[in-house]
């Protein structure tokens, strides 16, 4: 098992440039299934997950070219659909929870799909289940097949339909938007989840041929098509990794630019981190953190203690939690951290604990965070990393904890972040990776 070695306690300096989007990477190159003409995605994050689904679509007979590791260029027009049928399929995708998102394309040009059943009787976490109701709404045939343990999905033509998601699912709206795309008749889809990934993907299939409308918004129509072309895409930067380096040079006490994050797409990411009392300026498309000595945590106008919750977009992201409550940590005052979503996000907190931080776990959902003020510094100790966001911020702890830290299990950060490691190292940072 692969680790990283940090020396914490060092000021950072320089530029860093964001990945491009892993949730919005695994959508779009989903999306290339939906037509037989070329596709040129770039700004494509060089990680695992994003790897992963690559080598799944190879694997169909999707055509693929790499020019550069951020490019690839698609053409989906010998798809070898069996594949999908397949225990080599069953036991790859087992790995990857996004390829659930092959469905949809498969579905509207294909007119069936396969998807392996996960653990346990049912379908499975809930979110999983938006896709499924879904696309059973625009005339899809469900069922599980037990004795080649996959669920069946067929359909002789997807009809369109007026539908309201019982939760605004970010994969279960891009799967259903897919589907519908090539719909007969016109699909609505009240309470869609509106992130810039799909109105990213939105944009993408309407340059392709579709005919989406109220891109941006919780409510998508669709009017579908029979055919949809090639196009060329560029992902965006990814909003996790931004918001993590605004903590890290916070954390840190360094002076850190962060170059092209679209600040146009990041929402109220930025103000969430100013109301820890960082400073974040904003200069054309880059990101300035200059470095502080002390950052004081607001508080309401009554004197209330600062609350940070998730939120269906224009809210906030579950995925930066973990990074506003390692942040936190060395902040001046407290803040409740309220992770609505996810039952198993804040778990990580006994780590941090362990390495001085003053946190109560109150339940799954929530901890209080009691800010250090500098007055005393994280300590360096040994830990795993039990899932890619916990595992960054547990990455931005360490960097600034006295002594050496060692990160086990960094297969899960890998998934998400690309050569996290070196990038660092040009900003300063004291890190390697060590082989096991």
């Amino acid at each position: 098992m692969n680790a990283f070695e940090v020396r914490g306690g060092k000021k950072l300096n320089g530029e860093i440039v964001p990945q491009g989007a892993k949730n919005e990477a695994l959508q779009i190159i989903s999306a290339v299934l939906l037509t037989p003409e070329k596709v040129t995605i770039t700004n494509i994050p060089d990680i695992v997950d994003v790897n992963l689904l690559i080598e799944l679509l190879g694997e169909m007979n999707v055509k693929i070219e790499r020019p550069q590791r951020d490019t690839c260029i698609f053409q989906a027009d010998d798809v070898d659909i069996d594949y999908l049928h397949s225990e080599r399929f069953k036991k790859k995708s087992g790995r990857l929870r996004g390829s659930v998102m092959l469905a949809g394309p498969m579905l509207a040009r294909y007119k069936k799909a396969f998807i392996p059943k996960p653990g346990g009787d049912k379908i499975g976490r809930r979110r999983l289940d938006t896709h499924v109701i879904g696309f059973e709404k625009l005339g899809a045939a469900f069922n599980y097949h037990a004795e080649d343990g996959f669920f069946h999905l067929t359909t002789n033509k997807l009809q369109g339909v007026n539908m309201l998601l019982d939760e605004p699912s970010v994969t279960g709206t891009a799967n259903i938007v897919m589907a519908a795309s090539m719909a007969n008749g016109i699909t609505t889809i009240y309470n869609a989840a509106c992130e810039p990934y799909i109105q990213q993907l939105c944009s993408m299939l309407n340059r392709m041929g579709a005919k989406i409308s109220g891109i941006g918004s919780n409510l998508l129509t669709i009017e579908g098509v029979d055919y949809l072309g090639g196009t060329a895409h560029r992902i965006l930067p990814d909003m996790i990794e931004v918001g993590s380096f605004i903590g890290l040079a916070a954390m840190t006490q360094s002076d850190i630019r962060i170059k092209n994050a679209s600040i146009d797409h990041l929402g109220i990411i930025p103000d969430k981190f100013r109301q820890l009392g960082i400073t974040v300026n904003i200069e054309g498309d880059d990101i300035h953190i200059p470095e502080q000595e002390i950052y004081e945590v607001s508080r309401y106008f009554d004197g209330g203690v600062l609350t940070i919750y998730d939120h269906p977009w224009p809210g906030f992201t579950p995925d930066l939690l973990s990074i506003v409550l390692v942040t936190a940590i060395q902040a001046k005052g407290s803040v409740l951290i309220h992770q609505k979503m996810f039952e198993s996000r804040l778990f990580f907190v006994d780590k941090l604990i362990d390495m001085g931080a003053q946190i109560i776990l109150c339940d799954p959902h929530r901890a209080v965070v009691i800010g250090l003020e500098r007055e005393q510094k994280l300590r360096g100790i040994t830990m795993s990393s039990p899932d890619i966001r916990a595992g960054q911020a547990l990455l931005i702890a360490a960097l600034s904890a006295e002594g050496k830290s060692v990160i086990q299990n960094i297969e899960q950060i890998d998934r998400g972040y690309q050569y996290i490691d070196e990038r660092l190292r040009k900003l300063g940072a004291d890190i390697k990776r060590v082989e096991g």
